[in-house]
């Protein structure tokens, strides 16, 4: 069975930074893209940021700039490194990963993580 472990949300001040880290664990053959994706109270979930297996990177508009992804293939894990933060940038924070697993060589499926609370207070 396959699971992403999200960890590093918590309270920042604005302008303070954070770094969440996702790794995924199990019975995994290969990942794909991995990525983040955030909600707010009574907003639709976006796009934060996505990171190919090669390394090609995507960001949503309101965090280019500020915010940078990473993976570490060796580790199966994902970071968000998050710099001057906002209020606005409150909200559940989701790991993404599209994953093969070992058991169903041919089917990538889509994997979320249990979510990590990020509030920035001004």
């Amino acid at each position: 069975q396959v699971q992403l472990v999200e960890s590093g949300g918590g309270l920042v001040q604005a302008g303070g930074s954070l770094r969440l880290s996702c790794a995924a664990s199990g019975s995994i053959f290969s990942i794909n893209a991995m990525g983040w994706y955030r909600q707010a109270p009574g907003k639709q979930r976006e796009l934060v940021a996505a990171i190919t297996s090669g390394g090609s990177r995507n960001y949503g508009d309101p965090v280019k700039g500020r915010f940078t992804i990473s993976r570490d293939n060796a580790k199966n894990t994902v970071y968000l490194q998050m710099n001057s933060l906002k209020p606005e940038d409150t909200a559940v924070y989701y790991c993404n990963a599209e994953i093969v697993a070992a058991m169903e060589p041919d089917h990538v499926f889509d994997y979320w993580g249990q979510g990590t609370q990020v509030t920035v207070s001004s």
